[in-house]
Order: C-alpha cells, then sequence, then structure tokens
C-alpha cells in the first residue's frame, strides 16, 4: 500500500487523537501502527551528560505543523549517517518530537463496479494509516551537540540539506556553554 502525499495530513488543523485503551473493546481503533522511528538519541550519550559538547545547535519549527514519523526517520536516518561519517562518536544527536497521533484514512475504490462496494461518507471513520507528531512554532525539533566550530559549520551546512525532508520551515538557534 502505498502512503497519501504529506499534503493530505501535514498543515491541516487537527484534533490530537491518540485513544488507545488496555481493553480493546473501548478502543475507537483497534490496530494502532508502530512507530517508525528507531532511536531518538544517538551519538556519545555519556559525554553529553557529563558537558562535553560546547556547542548545542538546536532546530525549531516556525509553524504549526504535523510531522509523519516515516519524514522524523528518514531525517533521523540521514542526519546521522553522516554526522557518524564526519564526526565518528564526537557528537551529540537527539530527535525531540514523539509521533503520537493516530493518522486515519477513509479509502476509496475506484473503477467499474466501485459504487456498490463502498459506502462514501457514511461510517466514514477511516482506518489508521500512520502516526504523526504535531509541532508547534518554536518547538524543538532536534538537537546536535558538537565540539569545534569547524563542526559547527559542517553540521549547518548539513541542517541546511535536510530542509527538503521537513513540510516545515526551520530556524537554528546556537547555545553556547
Amino acid at each position: 500500500m502505498a502512503l497519501r502525499k504529506a499534503g493530505a495530513y501535514t498543515k491541516k488543523k487537527a484534533r490530537p487523537y491518540t485513544r488507545k485503551s488496555k481493553v480493546k473493546s473501548k478502543s475507537y481503533i483497534k490496530t494502532i501502527p508502530n512507530s517508525l522511528i528507531v532511536k531518538f538519541r544517538m551519538g556519545d550519550l555519556k559525554g553529553y551528560k557529563n558537558g562535553k559538547y560546547k556547542t548545542l545547535l538546536i532546530v525549531k519549527s516556525k509553524e504549526k505543523v504535523q510531522i509523519r514519523d516515516n519524514a522524523l526517520e528518514s531525517m533521523r536516518q540521514f542526519l546521522n549517517r553522516f554526522l557518524t561519517d564526519k564526526f565518528k562518536k564526537e557528537f551529540y544527536f537527539e530527535l525531540k518530537p514523539y509521533p503520537h497521533h493516530i493518522l486515519r484514512e477513509n479509502k476509496m475504490l475506484t473503477g467499474a463496479g466501485a459504487d456498490r462496494m463502498q459506502t462514501g461518507m457514511s461510517k466514514a471513520f477511516g482506518k489508521s494509516a500512520g502516526r504523526a507528531a504535531f509541532v508547534k512554532p518554536g518547538q524543538e525539533i532536534f538537537r546536535i551537540g558538537i565540539q569545534t566550530s569547524k563542526q559547527e559549520a559542517e553540521a549547518r551546512a548539513l541542517i541546511s540539506s535536510i530542509k527538503a525532508r521537513l513540510p516545515c520551515k526551520i530556524s537554528i538557534d546556537v547555545k553556547k556553554n
């Protein structure tokens, strides 16, 4: 099954839908798709806790938007791979938003005879199609911890190449300890 285009979900007004119940009969959605995000923190975790990284690049959203979990995961894989290639283990990378919101899709048939098989908009609740994270303006999307100013320039270049994977405009804040 192919994914619907992100424009179907990204900038729509949506109410958070996260209803999961331990009792299956009380849940509206019986099957909740697993999150595609594998890890949220990468790199040198102990060094970050000990204050080894003096410069933090914090990427924030400028818009209210939904970001699907597959977009967050593709961004995470891209950044983690190139940060590992450039800095070995001398960096810290953390992904902030968690995809709680469950996306639904009311599937429609096309072709001959489709009108006899579907209900149209009656009972149009839909089945779960994926997950998304709600991101507010000014909310952190991810942070990168680095040591030198040369690394800062390279990390900024990586962040600028990630813009196509995100459905919103971003700003980069630099925090020095």
